[in-house]
């Protein structure tokens, strides 16, 4: 059965947290980049817990907006985030743990 068309993912900046939204996918991102870099001064918190899922190109997206946030703390558990957390070998920030 073919999935369901992804929900447009957007963002909202709530004082040093980026809350994201939507569906964190390759077919949808791309937009989102821009956007996220625009808001990034300042982050110390991704929260995801309004995403509807991610795939590999979104935890591409959410390790590099981290990382460039200086280790921003990523919060919420999306279907397929631990999936892929496990899989890569990220950690928590979604950074790579040897």
């Amino acid at each position: 059965m073919p999935s369901a068309e992804p929900t447009a993912p957007s963002l909202a900046r709530d004082g040093e947290i980026l809350r994201l939204h939507g569906d964190l996918v390759a077919d949808c991102i791309d937009a989102l980049w821009p956007l996220a870099l625009e808001q990034l001064a300042g982050v110390r918190q991704i929260d995801v817990a309004g995403v509807g899922r991610v795939d590999s190109s979104g935890v591409a997206l959410l390790a590099e907006l981290a990382e460039r946030a200086g280790g921003a703390d990523i919060t919420g558990d999306p279907p397929g985030l631990a999936a892929l957390r496990a899989a890569y070998r990220l950690g928590p920030n979604l950074g790579y743990v040897a």
